[in-house]
């Protein structure tokens, strides 16, 4: 007789010890299951909203392409024209700069693109300023000025000009 309440408690304990381990496993892939959903819903419709805001806001004389047929590969960025580049904004800027009409060497994203925090100093003095309420989607032309001593004989004093397209990082 004690024997089989043993052998009952085994199994018992063996049965609540099957169950932890399935819900230890379980729970957390139905976690990133419904996170997964919840990103695929939330970027499906942000997507729908940008549609109809990008013709309205694009008609200021630039030459900007509609996110579907995007060259560059940033049609997962979006192009919410309500959202307006601030200090402290990290955006995805796809650029290619020119010195004289020509691209110069290390002025281009190469489609890539590249994440900047506006107002960090990372690039020349009034680059990230003339970025300032730009919208995603936006193609932005900046003039700046190299230094002197910016170190690329070619580039030291020169002025570029910088065309690219804004898009909110994965971070904002």
């Amino acid at each position: 007789m004690a024997q089989q309440r043993r052998a009952q408690e085994r199994r018992k304990k063996e049965r609540i010890r099957k169950l932890k381990k399935f819900l230890t496993i379980a729970v957390p892939c139905l976690a990133v299951i419904l996170l997964i959903a919840a990103i695929a819903l939330s970027s499906r419709s942000s997507g729908d909203d940008s549609s109809s805001g990008t013709t309205a806001e694009d008609t200021s004389g630039t030459d900007t392409a509609d996110t579907s047929s995007d060259e560059t590969g940033s049609t997962s960025y979006s192009t919410d024209t309500s959202l307006t580049v601030e200090s402290g904004d990290t955006v995805n800027i796809d650029y290619v700069g020119t010195v004289d009409g020509v691209e110069f060497e290390g002025g281009s994203t190469d489609g890539a693109g590249t994440d900047l925090v506006i107002g960090s100093g990372s690039y020349i003095d009034g680059f990230e300023d003339q970025l300032i309420d730009a919208h995603p989607g936006d193609t932005v032309e900046v003039n700046v000025t190299f230094p002197e001593d910016y170190g690329v004989e070619d580039l030291n004093g020169k002025a570029a000009g910088i065309t690219g397209r804004l898009f909110p990082a994965d971070t904002v």
